[in-house]
C-alpha cells in the first residue's frame, strides 16, 4: 500500500520518524491550599468581633486592612517601603559580591579553602543583635550598620552554597574534560560554574530570606525611617494594626523575592528538563 502526498503532508512527524511532542498543560493552582489560611483569618476575625481577642493585643483583620489603606494613602507606608527596599538592595549587592568571590576562591583552590573557610564558619555563627553595638561604634547610627547587617545575612548562606556547589562537581565530568583536552579556564567556564548554578540559586533563596530578617533587626533597633521604624513607632502608640501591616509587608516582600528567584531558576535550569 502506497502513501499519498496528502498523508505525508498531514503527518510530517511520522514521515520523518519522529513523534509529535505532547502539549504541556499548565498546572492550575491548587485552591485547597487556601482553605487553612482563610479558616485562620475567619477565626481571627471571629475572636476579635466577640471580644475574645483584645484590640490591645492584636487588632482584627478588618482593622488591619483599614490601617493599611490609611498608611498607604498618607504616603507613610510607601516612604517606609522605599527606604527598606534600598537598604536590602545595597546589602544584597555587597553581600552577594563578597560571597561570590570568597566562595569561588575557596571552592576552586585548596589553599583558598584552608585560609577562607575557617574564619567564615566562625563569623556566620555570630548573632545579629550582638553585632549591632559594634557596628554602631564602627559606622555610627546612619545607614551603614543596617546595610552591613543585610550584607552579612546574604553573604553567609550564599557563600556556603557556592562553595558546596563547586566542590560537588561530578568527578567524571572533570575527567572527561581532561580527556578532551580542555584548558583549566574552559573546564571552569563550561563545567564547574554551570554545575554550581543550581546550588547557588538555592543559596540565593536562603540569602534573601535571611536578608529580610537582618533588615527587621537593624530597623527595629536603630532607625528613623523604614518599615522597622514604622513598626517601632506604632508600638509606642499601641497601634497593633499598624504593626501587623508592617509585618505583612515584610512577609509579602519575602514571598515576592523568593518567587523571582524561583522564576530565574526555572529559566536558568531549563537544560535539566524539569
Amino acid at each position: 500500500m502506497s502513501l499519498s502526498a496528502t498523508d505525508v503532508l498531514a503527518r510530517p512527524e511520522e514521515a520523518s520518524g519522529t513523534r509529535p511532542r505532547p502539549a504541556r498543560r499548565r498546572r492550575l493552582p491548587d485552591l485547597r491550599r487556601w482553605i487553612s489560611p482563610l479558616a485562620l483569618l475567619a477565626l481571627w476575625q471571629l475572636a476579635s468581633s466577640t471580644g475574645v481577642l483584645s484590640p490591645d493585643k492584636l487588632s482584627s483583620p478588618w482593622t488591619v486592612l483599614q490601617a493599611g489603606i490609611e498608611t498607604a494613602r498618607s504616603g507613610e507606608l510607601g516612604e517606609a517601603f522605599a527606604v527598606s527596599i534600598v537598604r536590602v538592595g545595597l546589602g544584597l549587592a555587597f553581600g552577594a559580591g563578597v560571597a561570590l568571590v570568597l566562595g569561588v576562591v575557596a571552592g576552586l583552590s585548596r589553599w583558598g579553602g584552608v585560609l577562607i573557610d575557617p574564619p567564615v564558619q566562625m563569623l556566620r555563627t555570630l548573632p545579629f543583635l550582638g553585632l549591632i553595638p559594634l557596628f554602631i561604634l564602627w559606622f555610627g547610627i546612619g545607614e551603614e550598620p543596617k546595610i552591613v547587617l543585610v550584607a552579612l545575612g546574604v553573604a553567609f548562606p550564599l557563600y556556603l552554597n557556592i562553595h558546596s556547589g563547586i566542590r560537588g562537581v561530578d568527578d567524571h565530568l572533570v575527567e572527561a574534560t581532561t580527556a578532551l583536552g580542555y584548558t583549566r579556564w574552559e573546564r571552569l567556564v563550561h563545567v564547574v560554574l554551570p554545575s554550581a548554578v543550581p546550588q547557588t540559586l538555592v543559596g540565593l533563596r536562603q540569602a534573601l530570606g535571611v536578608a529580610w530578617l537582618a533588615l527587621i533587626v537593624g530597623e527595629t533597633v536603630n532607625a528613623d525611617a523604614g518599615l522597622g521604624y514604622l513598626i517601632n513607632n506604632a508600638r509606642e502608640f499601641l497601634r497593633t494594626d499598624v504593626i501587623v501591616v508592617g509585618l505583612i509587608v515584610y512577609a509579602v516582600l519575602g514571598l515576592v523575592t523568593d518567587a523571582l528567584v524561583r522564576l530565574i531558576e526555572r529559566r536558568a535550569l531549563r537544560w535539566r528538563g524539569n
